[in-house]
């Protein structure tokens, strides 16, 4: 499934020598590096938090900082890999990726982690839209790009899966700043493999140059905002910082629109927002994102601090979490032309609402096995059937000129509602536990501000659902006659 523009380029005639094992191998790694580093960092939060001080927000600035620059640079990213040559992107992605790795695991402060993982995601928008478009570039047989690119997005999937466990391993067993330093043999790796290999370059592409004002406005714009958001709890929604923060988040966003309506090349263009099976698809995957992101930084938080768990038992303990995203995001494949992609969207927001709804209901002191596990396979069985109804209602319909940057929009929701929904979450269990500390234990007053966050959570979820029935219907009928 392509991420990016630069995944539409046209295949570039290439050297019969080429090794196209090796550059499947190397895109699969690259994008194995993507997504884990939005998870594994999730189990090892209280260990950081512990060495290093870091407060509420900070933890989740641990996550988001990546998240926004991920998302927000997704897009130029592709753009620049047209323009500058797919092998240049890949290797700059690589080799800042690792080199924020190395920093980010050698820090020694807050500050210095945090740069680190903005950094980070950096480097990653620069690699997963780079990798994608040196498989596209390289298979001309259709029967073999098929294949490859199925193998890139397992490697996605299994990539969320492996995250949480293996943060927990290296958190026990070694200290949590090893999720970072395993990136670093693997980005060597890369850059190793990527100088040695001759990997496809752009052909052909427009030298219309890069939107940068418009990146830079909307990734500013959604950091200001999330800022602001996470710094509501503790500072007070009428504080300078936050009143400023939200002031210069407006500016900003309302600055991107405005570069994007009159640019020559737009990363978005503003005409792509006319379907209606698009705007509701990026709502969805929005609320999506929201989910998958605070689902596993709250339940983790929850079982080390309510239970005790250690990082490891924790990681082990999410890990029939991410198998249900996996499988069933397998057999929605299958359920999608049976009961038709608007209804498949409906029925996985529902249920992901209930099992998020569920575990709003869990004790103080809850077992695992009754009070965990049950809501945590729901949430999860529904997320798994969102999935591909998303990116149809998002992709299906767009003009053939615009299906990169259709496809990169939706990517982009994920990243930036995992980072914003967050915030809110975060400000929203802080504050609830904060009005709950004067009459009740802490421990008490921090489950029941998880409990609210939980709530909220899931109300976003059942509203999504709710837009989806607005799905045209005659769009539903292609999509499953497409998948036939």
């Amino acid at each position: 499934m392509s991420q990016t523009r630069a995944a539409l380029a046209p295949p570039t005639v290439l050297r019969p020598q080429l090794p196209l094992g090796v550059i499947v191998a190397m895109a699969c790694l690259a994008q194995f590096m993507v997504v884990l580093d939005s998870t594994i960092v999730t189990v090892a939060l209280p260990d950081m938090r512990t060495e290093l001080g870091l407060s509420t927000n900070q933890q989740q600035w641990v996550v988001s900082g990546y998240l926004i620059t991920l998302g927000g640079f997704l897009l130029l990213a592709a753009r620049a890999g047209d323009l500058l040559g797919r092998k240049r992107v890949f290797l700059f992605g690589a080799a800042v990726f690792t080199a924020a790795s190395l920093a980010g695991g050698l820090a020694s402060s807050p500050t210095t982690l945090l740069v680190a993982r903005i950094v980070q995601g950096v480097g990653a928008a620069a690699l997963a839209p780079s990798s994608l478009s040196l498989i596209t570039a390289s298979h001309t047989d259709e029967h073999r790009r098929h294949r490859a690119l199925a193998l890139w997005s397992i490697m996605g999937g299994a990539a969320g899966a492996v995250g949480v466990v293996l943060g927990g391993v290296l958190t026990a067993g070694l200290s949590w700043r090893w999720v970072l330093f395993v990136n670093l043999p693997l980005g060597v790796g890369l850059l190793v493999a990527g100088i040695l290999t001759p990997l496809p370059s752009s052909a052909g592409a427009e030298r219309t140059g890069l939107d940068v004002p418009g990146a830079l406005s909307a990734t500013l714009g959604i950091g200001a905002l999330t800022y602001g958001l996470s710094q509501a709890s503790s500072d007070g929604w009428g504080s300078r910082g936050v009143v400023t923060a939200l002031v210069v988040a407006a500016v900003l966003i309302a600055g991107f629109v405005a570069v994007e309506a009159t640019s020559s090349r737009p990363l978005i263009p503003l005409a792509l927002f006319r379907p209606r099976a698009l705007r509701i698809g990026n709502l969805a995957m929005l609320s999506l994102g929201v989910t998958m992101t605070s689902a596993s930084f709250f339940i983790s938080l929850y079982l080390q601090q309510a239970l005790g768990y250690s990082a490891l038992r924790t990681g082990l303990a999410l890990l029939p979490l991410t198998i249900v995203l996996v499988v069933g995001g397998l057999a929605s494949r299958r359920l999608v032309p049976l009961v038709g992609a608007r209804n498949l969207l409906v029925a996985g927001g529902l249920i992901t609402a209930g099992g998020v709804a569920w575990l709003a209901g869990t004790p103080a002191h809850p077992a695992y096995l009754s009070h965990l596990l049950g809501p945590s396979l729901v949430a999860g069985a529904g997320i798994s059937l969102m999935l591909l109804p998303i990116t149809l209602a998002a992709t299906t319909g767009v003009d053939p000129r615009d299906a990169g940057a259709a496809s990169g929009l939706v990517n982009t929701a994920r990243q930036l509602g995992g980072a914003i929904g967050l915030a809110v979450l975060v400000t929203v269990a802080a504050t609830a536990t904060t009005h709950a500390a004067g009459h009740s234990t802490r421990l008490v007053a921090l489950v029941h501000g998880y409990h609210v966050a939980f709530l909220v959570n899931a109300a976003v979820l059942v509203l999504a659902a709710l837009a989806a029935l607005a799905l045209p219907a005659e769009a539903r009928a292609r999509r499953r006659q497409s998948l036939r």
